[in-house]
Order: structure tokens, then C-alpha cells, then sequence
């Protein structure tokens, strides 16, 4: 099975390389990054680590909707620059694809701080998708390709595209949670605290269900690369 890890990137300087690299040691097929505009040296750091670096507008959704059209695996897995895969996790999401009822589904995370509270962060992500079947994109998506060009790829919104793309996706069959663990930079729960920034995507998620549009919610999600 070719698992093709396609990562989103924009200014990421300081974490593409690690990125890059743990889906090399995953057992991707082929790593492609797609480059939003980035000012710092991104695209370089990504060829030197072995990835093919695809250009395109910015935004999340239209880059990895990018990446995958110049992909060529089964399955697409779309990794956030500042996570890294499990060293030869292919094989979980092989044994989670021998279900033909399964479309694709997510990791179970490990956030990089030993604070309690990350803990039950953890606990509470892998509730949402596994029980809920609502991943979120920091865990690692992944999605037969057929399955994923089933319902259109990601939707092009400015935000709740991977929750958008997830409820697509259900409507196809089930998304499964494997163990991973995949690691997740804590750095946006650090900068925003942990309590601040779960409440907020509580609030964004309930506003955008009660019909309010992802570009008008965009404005009040701050992007990591603006102070």
C-alpha cells in the first residue's frame, strides 16, 4: 500500500525538517510538501530532506488539495508541519484499511510537554475522533485516495475544512483511530494556554454549527505564523 504523506507548510522553518524526516522513517512512498508563500527557508529545508516541494496559494485546504493532485499513493495522509509520525506507523494504517468498511481516519497523539493538562487533552482528541468520528487535522488525517476524491477533497474555506472533509468522509463508511502515537508541537497551547485555546475551538465549532460562515470565524482564529 503507498501512503502519501502530504504536508502543508508556511514559514516553517524551524520544524519542516523534522517533519519531513519522520514521515520518511513512517514508511511514506513519496513526502510532498506544499508551500504556501513562505518568507523564511521552508522550501529549501524540505528538498534538502528528501521531499518534493509543490507552490500554491496559501490557505490549508487549497494546499493539501494541491499536494494531493500531484500525489501518486492509495492513500493520502495529510501531516501539519509541526507533527511528526511514528517510525513505521504505515504498517497501523494498513491493518486499520484491511477493513473495506474503514475510509481512512486518524492517530492517537502524544503533545510535547509532560504538563497534566496535556494528558487529558490527549484523552479528550481521541474521544472527539474516535468515538465521534470528528478528527481534526492535527491528528495525522489519513483517507483512501478514492474515497477522498469521492467527495471532493477538502472543501476550500479559510477553516473547518477538516472538520468539513471528516463529515464528507462519514458519509462513505467509518474513520478509525490508531494508536500512533503522533507527536504534536505544543506550542499553540503554550502561547494561548491550554484552557483559552480548547474553549475557543469549543466556540468556533459550536458558532460554525449554528450556521455562522468558516471565513467569517477565520477572522477570530489567529494563525500561528502572526503575532
Amino acid at each position: 500500500m503507498r501512503v502519501s504523506v502530504i504536508v502543508p507548510a508556511l514559514n516553517e522553518q524551524p520544524r519542516i525538517a523534522d517533519a519531513v524526516s519522520s514521515a520518511w522513517s513512517f514508511g511514506a512512498a513519496e513526502v510532498i510538501v506544499v508551500d504556501g508563500g513562505s518568507g523564511d527557508g521552508t522550501c529549501r529545508i524540505a528538498g534538502e530532506a528528501g521531499a518534493e516541494v509543490l507552490s500554491s496559494l496559501a490557505g490549508r485546504a487549497v494546499q493539501q488539495n494541491a499536494g494531493a493532485g500531484g500525489s501518486s499513493g492509495e492513500v493520502l495522509l495529510f501531516l501539519h508541519a509541526d507533527c511528526r509520525l511514528p517510525s513505521g506507523g504505515v504498517e497501523q494504517i494498513e491493518s486499520a484499511l484491511e477493513d473495506p468498511a474503514v475510509v481512512g481516519g486518524s492517530f492517537r497523539q502524544r503533545i510535547e510537554d509532560e504538563g497534566w493538562v496535556y494528558r487529558w487533552l490527549e484523552r479528550g482528541n481521541a474521544w472527539r475522533a474516535g468515538w465521534r468520528q470528528v478528527p481534526y487535522g492535527d491528528q495525522g488525517l489519513f483517507v483512501r485516495r478514492a474515497s477522498f476524491e469521492a467527495v471532493g477533497g477538502f472543501p476550500e474555506v479559510p477553516l473547518m475544512d477538516d472538520v468539513m472533509l471528516a463529515r464528507s468522509l462519514r458519509r462513505l463508511g467509518r474513520l478509525k483511530l490508531v494508536e500512533g502515537p503522533l507527536s504534536v508541537d505544543a506550542r499553540r497551547w503554550q502561547q494561548r494556554g491550554v484552557i483559552r485555546q480548547t474553549l475557543r475551538n469549543w466556540c468556533l465549532l459550536a458558532a460554525w454549527r449554528l450556521g455562522v460562515s468558516p471565513e467569517r470565524l477565520a477572522r477570530h482564529y489567529r494563525r500561528h505564523d502572526r503575532a
